[in-house]
């Protein structure tokens, strides 16, 4: 799957994600990738990944530490790509809930990141998706592709409304664990996934070959 020109990638180090895994995931499939929180080169790069683990509200912190917040926001005010993983893709929510405590995320969508409801939490291992017709993330890829999660929480219901006919509608993702949840986003240059792409064999690498062909 190696692509003919490569693309700069630069996966946001702030301290929550598992940012080695997905190096080598985006070197595979023929990206250059640097590991940076670097503002000028993550801001320069083709495409910025932000992967996360561990808590909401962690991550927030850490991400606002290392000016990730500023990053995105110009990045998407720029028509730049972007791509969340895992807690890399609920802090761009409005808000996460863990424990009874209330979180403010970036707001790129409204929503809410709340606990699964589920017989057996953590969601880990693998699951299927049911991804919309038209699809540019999942594009060549079967319906019954399986794709890696480890997750707690998740964003049940999607809130985000687009009124002008002009505007394409995100195409939203949805896998089941007890209940349904959000498992994908594709929002103009504002891309993401619950599970863990770099994680998930042969489908991941299709994957994330889709989202770099699109930088």
């Amino acid at each position: 799957m190696e692509l003919t020109a490569a693309k700069k990638v630069v996966v946001l180090d702030y301290g929550f994600g598992n940012v080695r895994s997905a190096e080598r995931a985006l070197a595979h499939v023929g990206a250059e990738v640097e590991i940076t929180r670097d503002y000028d080169r993550a801001m320069n790069a083709d495409g910025l990944l932000v992967p996360g683990v561990g808590a909401f509200a962690a991550c927030m912190r850490g991400l606002k530490e290392a000016r990730g917040d500023w990053i995105v926001g110009r990045r998407l005010s720029g028509g730049r790509p972007v791509m969340g993983i895992c807690v890399g893709m609920q802090i761009l929510f409005g808000r996460g809930i863990e424990h009874g405590v209330e979180t403010e995320g970036l707001d790129e969508w409204p929503g809410t990141v709340g606990p699964l409801k589920a017989e057996i939490v953590p969601h880990m291992g693998w699951n299927t998706v049911d991804a919309p017709e038209g699809s540019r993330l999942f594009a060549g890829l079967p319906v019954d592709a399986r794709y890696y999660f480890v997750h707690s929480y998740a964003v049940h219901d999607w809130e985000l409304e687009v009124g002008n006919p002009h505007i394409a509608a995100p195409k939203v993702t949805w896998a089941t664990h007890g209940e349904p949840f959000v498992a994908a986003v594709e929002n103009g240059p504002l891309w993401a996934t619950q599970f863990h792409p770099e994680k998930s064999g042969d489908a991941g690498a299709q994957l994330l070959t889709n989202w770099i062909e699109t930088l």
